[in-house]
């Protein structure tokens, strides 16, 4: 496993951005593991988050690409920080653009994008902090489309959950990619993590012990994809 990985799983449980115990989900499931992105909530997390995405974007799909598109509203402030990460780590200049829930009818920026228009010929990375479902990409993909003739080269979000979308076969993921036809990857997925947290001791505590791990092979074995 690459040394930023490792890094980045260590990060989220730091953050507390990665939980483990008993949650139930937006879908009904009760899982025994929980990440919400919106507890990075300081300067040093943001800028280390957008770190990681840069990282995990360049190792996944190089330089060839324009803009950073970041769904509201979670992927605004990730698609700006790792815009900045781009710059400082590897000297690229990106644009970022995000969408509003509401159009705006006023001003010099009115419309429905937040930062850079899009532009004929862009080609353009998707950002999110986790798929579940898909159902951001269902918005977010044909508005992207829409406002001009783009590329979408791909998608990353941070984490990938490993189970079974709305199709009840595949990955969310996995639907996404066969769905709209880009590239789909996550810094780290949910193998990785328990991987690198099972039954090691991190900042004096064993993380994901063995009973943790059983409950968390029982969710995938009822969620996970076969």
């Amino acid at each position: 496993m690459d040394q930023y990985k490792k890094e980045f799983i260590e990060f989220m449980v730091d953050s507390k951005v990665l939980k483990f115990g008993e949650f139930t989900l937006k879908s009904g499931r009760k899982s025994p593991f929980f990440m919400n992105a919106g507890a990075y909530v300081t300067g040093a997390q943001l800028k280390k988050l957008g770190e990681y995405y840069a990282k995990a974007i360049y190792a996944k799909y190089g330089l060839d690409f324009d803009v950073l598109f970041g769904p509201a509203y979670k992927g605004i402030p990730i698609a700006v920080v790792t815009a900045i990460a781009f710059s400082e780590l590897y000297g690229k200049e990106v644009r970022y653009c995000s969408d509003r829930k509401e159009e705006k009818d006023h001003g010099a920026d009115k419309g429905s994008f937040l930062g850079s228009k899009l532009q004929d010929g862009d080609r353009v990375i998707m950002i999110e902090d986790v798929t579940t479902s898909g159902k951001s990409m269902e918005e977010t993909v044909p508005k992207v489309r829409g406002a001009a003739d783009v590329e979408i080269k791909g998608l990353m979000v941070s984490l990938n959950r490993m189970e079974i979308g709305k199709g009840g076969e595949k990955s969310a993921l996995d639907e996404v990619k066969d769905l709209y036809g880009f590239e789909t990857a996550a810094i780290v997925s949910m193998a990785e993590v328990v991987e690198h947290l099972h039954n090691k001791e991190y900042n004096g505590e064993v993380i994901i012990d063995d009973t943790l791990k059983a409950a968390i092979d029982a969710y995938y074995e009822q969620y996970g994809v076969k």
